[in-house]
């Protein structure tokens, strides 16, 4: 078992701890959507996060990214489960710190600012606002639900001109835990009042949709990087390499036609 599986079984255990009488949950057949509810990361691009590691470490900023990335939420679960909690941004700058010790490259004060301050206002991906706009035009909800902190959420959607987009913005730092656990997934349903079936929950990492599905959301997974499915027993209703793709899936599933974005 590889380190990043390790960790992903202990997130699996517990968000499935508290649905274990319950299995996985699945949404019902034919349920019309009224609502989505994205993670951060299907709307802002973390691109310019790898081209300007890659411009502070010339041939080492890809394994800079990669290495920052796995222990950024390795540590979120770590302290989640331990009681612990630490925020994104906070465990954001711990996975940095520690890649770099890893990698054993000289992360001056200016370097790390400088990394750190792009996830304070990440661009939006090139097809965010069409899809947003067909999505509303056809009736639906919006909701952003993600681990990011409010800070770092209401700094990206200022800084790409969406404020308004979304009728809720929702952050796992309220309740001080992070995406899977149920708990996390269930603050969409209170802010939209809705049934988890009529929620289309669109996530950007292979183990949040099959925790978007544990909680019983219908699923649709924005697989941009072209990543395989992750092996946790709950796969995605839907998936695309983008917003349009998800844009054609609600309305297939709503019977509306086809939505250009």
């Amino acid at each position: 078992m590889t380190r990043s599986q390790f960790f992903r079984l202990i997130a699996w255990s517990a968000a499935a701890g508290a649905w274990s009488s319950r299995g996985v949950a699945s949404p019902k057949a034919g349920s019309r959507f009224s609502a989505v509810a994205f993670d951060g990361f299907p709307i802002f691009d973390p691109r310019p996060v790898a081209k300007v590691a890659e411009e502070l470490y010339p041939g080492r900023g890809g394994d800079l990214v990669a290495a920052w990335r796995t222990r950024q939420f390795e540590y979120q679960w770590l302290r989640a489960l331990g009681g612990q909690y630490a925020d994104f941004w906070a465990t954001t700058a711990d996975g940095l710190d520690f890649a770099a010790r890893q990698l054993r490259l000289d992360l001056t004060p200016q370097a790390r600012d400088r990394l750190m301050s792009l996830f304070a206002a990440l661009p939006i991906w090139p097809d965010v606002k069409p899809a947003l706009g067909a999505l509303k035009q056809a009736g639906l909800r919006l909701a952003i639900l993600s681990n990011m902190t409010p800070k770092m959420l209401d700094g990206g959607i200022r800084a790409a001109g969406l404020t308004g987009a979304f009728e809720h913005i929702l952050s796992t730092d309220r309740l001080k835990t992070y995406k899977p656990d149920p708990r996390a997934y269930e603050m969409g349903t209170q802010a939209l009042g809705l049934p988890r079936e009529e929620i289309l929950f669109a996530a950007f990492a292979g183990w949040d949709a099959a925790g978007a599905r544990w909680f019983g959301y219908p699923t649709f997974w924005v697989n941009r990087l072209g990543q395989p499915e992750d092996a946790l027993g709950a796969s995605p209703d839907g998936s695309g390499a983008g917003l349009s793709e998800l844009v054609e899936f609600v309305a297939r599933r709503n019977q509306a036609g086809h939505v250009e974005p």
